[in-house]
């Protein structure tokens, strides 16, 4: 059984071509897929295809290889600003120390242990005076966390009631480095500290 189709001479073209989905040699109606059910049909948001999560994948791979040595260069690079103003901020405030209770402070610079330790003369007696040796002030101190920064030379500062710094241990010099960069650090005799690259 065949469905008929009957197209008269003055039709319009679209009346002359026959539907794509008209009826079938059974007598049944044909589905396109724009008129399957809503739970059958395929929306193009439903998934990625290989090809895209690849090209993706791929995208952060190249960003994150890019990327990383920015990111590790910028740490470093932070370390060691950290580390100076630790260093410089530890000299100006045991020489402040020094001149405020007049006695002799010390502090050592520890390039091993990446620590610093502040020592003085306590004040004791009655009157009182300055002891005639040197007690740790706390423990000692990091003055780098980060592992990548050293300090060259080992280096003592000892600072008198009147704000003279001598080195005891070490010069008044003295280097911090994390590798690419250098910044050296230069304690003036009357405490003033200058940092170079």
């Amino acid at each position: 059984m065949s469905a008929a189709v009957s197209v008269s001479r003055g039709a319009t073209k679209e009346q002359r071509i026959p539907k794509a989905i008209g009826v079938r040699a059974g007598g049944m109606k044909a589905h396109r897929a724009d008129q399957a059910e809503p739970s059958q049909r395929m929306s193009p948001s439903m998934g990625f295809t290989l090809l895209e999560l690849v090209l993706v994948v791929s995208v952060l791979g190249v960003m994150m290889g890019v990327s990383v040595p920015f990111i590790r260069s910028a740490l470093k690079s932070y370390h060691l600003s950290a580390a100076v103003v630790a260093v410089s901020g530890t000299v100006q405030a045991t020489r402040y120390q020094a001149v405020m209770y007049g006695c002799l402070y010390k502090v050592a610079f520890n390039q091993n242990s990446t620590t610093y330790q502040v020592s003085n003369e306590p004040l004791s007696g009655n009157p009182p005076t300055c002891a005639g040796s040197f007690s740790n002030v706390g423990g000692a101190i990091p003055w780098s966390s980060s592992g990548d920064v050293s300090l060259s030379p080992s280096t003592t500062l000892q600072f008198g009631p009147n704000g003279i710094v001598t080195a005891t241990t070490g010069s008044t010099t003295f280097s911090l480095t994390n590798g690419t960069t250098t910044e050296q650090i230069v304690v003036s005799g009357v405490g003033n500290v200058t940092v170079s690259p």
